[in-house]
């Protein structure tokens, strides 16, 4: 009889084992994985693309670009999801809509990218940047759009797009700067990439070509620092040079005080956080869809000077395809998120055949401490953030 106890007690235990293992196997796969589809709480990849994660009055929100199945142009707008812990994601819907006014500067078929939500604690609401490209128009519009809310989800109201500082100056730029970059004439070069035509782009030629319709503005971020000043972070003059520009204090146009970053250095895809006291900058080259290596910048002030130095990546994606560190895993950076004091890396995994499945890669950011005292940021492949 003991011995009978003994074998039925042994059995349930067993058979108690083998549940928690399963049941713990089913909650870790259901934590999104690095590499694979995000799925939201009612089953669906999580279809929002290019945009970046703020946290209000308990909740994250999640913005980004809704991206059809087929082709490239936006067809509903931009998306928003909710979530309380990072790991479940509610579809909350379209933040904002594209419009059905022909002529509109959002009118479906536009190309709405890289959304940019930040919430204003003076005004106490919900403000949005993004890159708009008019309908039909491919890349040459090149412009920043705007759009509030006074709720996290929206609708968001849509106020205008534009160029930056038409007829304005870096204003860290001398007189001298000033009147060697009005020397110079973009309609010269039909040949790129020759010395002499990288050092007339870092003296500010294309700077100096759209001086009066407004400084082109496509992939972007934006960031808070702690004084509460706001910044755009931009690609722009043909996506050679990146702007950091102030916004105003409603975060809804821009005081007029802007720099230049790396003339020349075709970097896009823009995202930055500040650590210590220094701000890093980790950007994309510009390949289109296909992966690169990333280039990160550092400075003791946002106005620079910036330093260039080598990639952060490290180590191969043995998660997925095993991309190089030199591809940047496969992906394209879209926001560095706070959370809990570490930094997480967010960024994208294009499918250009069917954008609306590209993946989601989150990484997290560690400081390797060298041997002069100074730490620099790593990012080597996890399988979960």
């Amino acid at each position: 009889m003991t011995q009978m106890k003994h074998r039925t007690t042994s059995l349930l235990r067993n058979i108690l084992l083998l549940s928690l293992t399963i049941c713990t196997t089913m909650i870790w796969a259901d934590k999104p994985r690095n590499g694979q589809l995000w799925p939201d709480t009612e089953g669906n990849h999580i279809n929002a693309h290019g945009g970046n994660i703020i946290f209000h009055e308990g909740t994250y929100y999640w913005y980004g670009e809704h991206r059809p199945y087929r082709g490239f142009t936006t067809e509903k707008g931009i998306a928003v999801y909710s979530s309380k812990d990072l790991q479940e994601w509610k579809n909350e819907g379209i933040a904002l809509a594209v419009s059905e006014t022909a002529g509109h500067d959002i009118e479906r078929g536009c190309i709405m990218e890289r959304p940019k939500v930040l919430y204003n604690e003076k005004t106490k609401r919900f403000v949005m940047l993004f890159h708009l490209e008019l309908k039909g128009q491919g890349y040459e519009a090149a412009r920043v759009a705007f759009a509030e809310s006074e709720s996290p989800t929206g609708p968001f109201r849509f106020l205008r797009s534009t160029r930056l500082h038409a007829g304005k100056w870096p204003f860290n730029m001398s007189e001298e700067q000033i009147a060697a970059a009005k020397k110079t004439n973009a309609s010269r070069w039909k040949k790129w990439w020759t010395l002499r035509w990288r050092r007339e782009v870092e003296k500010g030629m294309y700077l100096w070509r759209d001086m009066e319709v407004g400084q082109m503005s496509r992939d972007m971020t934006v960031y808070i620092d702690d004084d509460g000043h706001a910044y755009h972070i931009t690609s722009s003059q043909e996506n050679l040079t990146l702007l950091i520009s102030e916004l105003t204090d409603d975060y809804l146009d821009y005081t007029g005080r802007y720099v230049m970053v790396a003339p020349g250095g075709q970097n896009e895809a823009p995202c930055i956080f500040k650590q210590n006291g220094r701000y890093w900058l980790i950007c994309s080259g510009c390949t289109g869809w296909d992966p690169n290596e990333a280039r990160m910048f550092t400075a003791e002030n946002i106005w620079g000077p910036w330093q260039q130095l080598p990639s952060p990546f490290k180590g191969e994606a043995t998660g997925y395809r095993n991309m190089p560190a030199n591809k940047t895993f496969g992906a394209q950076g879209t926001y560095i998120l706070k959370h809990n004091g570490q930094f997480i890396f967010m960024a994208d995994i294009w499918n250009p055949r069917h954008l609306s499945n590209s993946l989601h890669l989150w990484l997290p950011i560690k400081f390797n401490r060298q041997q002069d005292g100074t730490e620099l940021p790593v990012i080597e492949w996890t399988d979960t953030w």
